[in-house]
């Protein structure tokens, strides 16, 4: 039952939006709230169903279609569409292309992320409901990447869906300089997916790469339309590719969590290393102003390239963390910058910057700020202060293998 279990989980992760969007796109925008229950309630049906029946051989179709039929089913029985019999038919509810999930699914999320990113609603609706519809994402989640209070965002996506319902009726995708318009967010959105797939913020595992690889295939469509090829899409793409190309480092065989100092560097993929320079060169010439996109980029570049971690040009990324926080402040790129003070400077002034940090504005009480406070403290070196720290990253990760990974830490500076 657990393995059945996990791969509806998989699939929520994998398929949710793609479903959603195929679903949207079929029946319109009015409907959303009976989409996704239907879309719910078909996952919770595989998971009866599948404990006791092989799992099916596709089982997205599988899930696309007890989704459609629960669809029609409840707005038939609230007579809010009147449907031919043949049109709803389960044989025929929806083509064979649409149940393969291939192209036309493409297709759909892409329509369905623009559709939500309307100009009409204000981008943290647009950013909220892409992340729900298209990523499946919880409250918890969306919470996370926001820097928001989870009530916060469960409300705002109730408004969002109302606001979305009223001034969208259907998916189609604007033409010319209105793609244009909507690709930052669009962009942004794509960002977010991938980040929660990289260090998933809740679980048992700390990547989930299906999610990453999904937000560069859609990144990667973006770049064959003219108006969505440009320099901020392929600087995506690039820090994209040159964060995937580490995945395999970060988790051992044992499957534990491997920090950045201790990862087995000929398992980065090269390949993935020179695709993303690629995207990096087209994302340059001679009039783009660097995004946070081509700033994080090179961040990452520094990482994949350093041939051992003490090799890794810390002078460098600290020069690039300045300059993202001269260009846009944000908590989490200063508290990030610690780590490169702390190389280039040493853990005092590290710590100094740790205070000002602490006594700030925007200070934010996290697992990664105890973690980062940890390393520090155990350099000075301040061991019951270190474990202090490690407890409190303990108590505040959702996510277990993160969990764990402190846990040993702790161990160790206990024994």
């Amino acid at each position: 039952m657990l393995l059945e279990n996990k791969v509806v989980e998989n699939l929520f992760r994998n398929e949710y939006g793609k479903i959603i969007a195929l679903l949207v796109n079929r029946f319109g925008t009015n409907h959303i709230e009976i989409i996704e229950d239907a879309v719910q309630d078909a996952l919770i049906k595989a998971m009866q169903i599948w404990g006791y029946k092989n799992i099916p051989d596709n089982p997205t179709a599988w899930l696309l279609r007890v989704s459609g039929n629960l669809l029609v089913d409840k707005l038939r029985r609230d007579k809010r569409v009147v449907f031919d019999d043949e049109y709803v038919s389960t044989k025929d509810s929806f083509t064979p292309n649409e149940l393969d999930l291939k192209n036309t699914i493409s297709d759909s999320q892409l329509r369905m992320i623009f559709a939500c990113c309307h100009p009409s609603l204000s981008p943290e609706y647009q950013i909220i409901l892409s992340l729900k519809l298209i990523g499946g994402f919880g409250n918890k989640e969306i919470a996370k990447a926001l820097l928001k209070k989870e009530d916060t965002v469960a409300k705002s996506f109730t408004r969002a869906k109302k606001k979305f319902k009223e001034t969208i009726s259907t998916l189609d995708i604007p033409i010319e300089m209105g793609l244009q318009s909507r690709l930052k967010v669009v962009l942004k959105v794509i960002y977010l997916l991938f980040s929660e797939g990289y260090a998933a913020s809740i679980g048992t595992s700390i990547i989930k790469k299906d999610i990453c690889l999904e937000a560069i295939r859609l990144a990667l469509l973006l770049t064959e339309n003219t108006y969505c090829n440009k320099p901020d899409t392929n600087a995506l793409i690039a820090l994209m590719c040159f964060h995937t190309s580490r995945f395999e480092a970060r988790v051992d065989d044992n499957l534990e969590l491997v920090d950045l100092e201790h990862q087995d560097r000929n398992k980065y993929d090269q390949g993935l290393i020179n695709q993303g320079l690629l995207h990096l060169q087209n994302a340059d010439g001679e009039e783009v102003q660097p995004s946070n996109y081509h700033l994080q980029a090179a961040v990452s570049y520094h990482h994949c390239i350093a041939k051992t971690f003490a090799e890794t040009n810390w002078e460098q990324i600290l020069y690039i963390y300045n300059l993202q926080l001269q260009r846009q402040y944000s908590p989490i790129v200063e508290l990030n910058r610690i780590i490169p003070v702390f190389k280039v400077f040493g853990s005092k002034k590290a710590m100094i910057e740790l205070k000002k940090y602490e006594e700030g504005s925007h200070f934010i009480e996290n697992s990664l700020y105890y973690a980062i406070k940890a390393e520090l403290l155990i350099d000075l070196p301040e061991t019951d202060a270190c474990i202090l720290a490690l407890e409190k990253a303990i108590k505040l990760t959702k996510n277990e293998l993160e969990k764990n990974h402190f846990k040993k830490k702790l161990e160790r500076l206990s024994a």
